[in-house]
């Protein structure tokens, strides 16, 4: 039985740290849990912004489930997903594994590649958008020749990844240096003494031990490419032909365009469904494949 001061100190101690995560605590709660409940109270309404509010029920939902609009900006997500995930994370993890080996002019390097990571997305879309452009774009005058790479249908989408990518690999790099420079190095020299090359040390010792950071890098990264917004409404707005009208921008357009905020709502939440189940589904295949003790 605990001695009723032991129960005091524990009790003292307890409401201390209450106290201490309470201002966090209350950013959580209006911040994210009280904007998710909003969205989902919203998603049962009609609402243009100015007439009341008006309860649907799930017509909303039957609505944009029935839309072949939002069905194509789920499949150009998707897509556009496919495209960019696994490119920026090899690109990053080449990079990082070249900027860690103490090459010449690795620091200068190292803030370039986070340059663009760091920069207002929206501005530089702006930016590609003149060096996309057809007449007078830095991209046509290099290669001396015409080509709409923004208004071409099959040309749109893989300019916007191109770009997303070129922003998100400093991302990527920065974290899976932090990856490689803490793995031990006598790990490294025990692979060396029983004869592994640089890339059988890359492959059976370096890449199982960049397991977290690998987890943390794409489930970040999947999250933020899923609600890729700024440079899709820079490049293109969601065109030509809604070949890179991404789910984000469809909620924006049907909120702020249409004015259909329960639509949009219901979109959200859509998409919120989409990105926990692939959170819980990386979470599952990574954690009997993580080991975060290296000492």
């Amino acid at each position: 039985m605990q001695r009723p001061g032991l129960r005091r100190a524990r009790r003292r101690n307890a409401i201390a740290g209450y106290a201490f995560l309470a201002p966090s605590l209350f950013g959580v709660a209006c911040f994210l849990v009280l904007p998710v409940l909003v969205v989902i109270w919203l998603s049962f309404q009609s609402w243009d912004l100015i007439s009341p509010a008006r309860w649907v029920g799930l017509d909303n939902y039957r609505s944009v489930l029935t839309d072949g609009v939002f069905a194509n900006s789920l499949l150009v997500t998707l897509v556009f997903v496919v495209i960019v995930i696994p490119v920026q994370t090899v690109l990053g993890l080449f990079a990082a594994t070249l900027l860690t080996r103490g090459l010449p002019g690795s620091g200068v390097l190292r803030t370039l590649y986070v340059l663009p990571w760091i920069c207002a997305p929206l501005a530089l879309g702006v930016v590609w958008k003149w060096i996309f452009a057809p007449t007078g774009g830095a991209l046509n005058a290099i290669i001396g020749h015409r080509v709409e790479w923004l208004s071409e249908p099959q040309l749109a989408l893989p300019a916007v990844c191109a770009v997303v990518i070129w922003t998100n690999v400093g991302y990527v790099t920065l974290f899976f240096m932090a990856g490689l420079l803490n793995i031990p190095a006598y790990l490294l020299e025990a692979g060396r003494l029983d004869g592994a090359g640089p890339a059988a040390l890359f492959w059976h010792v370096k890449l199982p031990l960049l397991r977290p950071t690998m987890f943390f890098v794409l489930v970040t990264s999947v999250i933020s490419t899923f609600q890729i917004f700024d440079q899709v409404y820079a490049l293109t707005g969601g065109g030509p032909q809604r070949r890179t009208d991404v789910v984000a921008a469809r909620i924006y357009y049907e909120a702020f365009e249409s004015f259909s905020f329960g639509r949009a709502a219901v979109m959200a939440v859509i998409l919120l469904v989409i990105l926990v189940a692939i959170t819980l589904a990386q979470q599952l295949y990574f954690q009997r494949r993580i080991t975060y003790e290296m000492d």
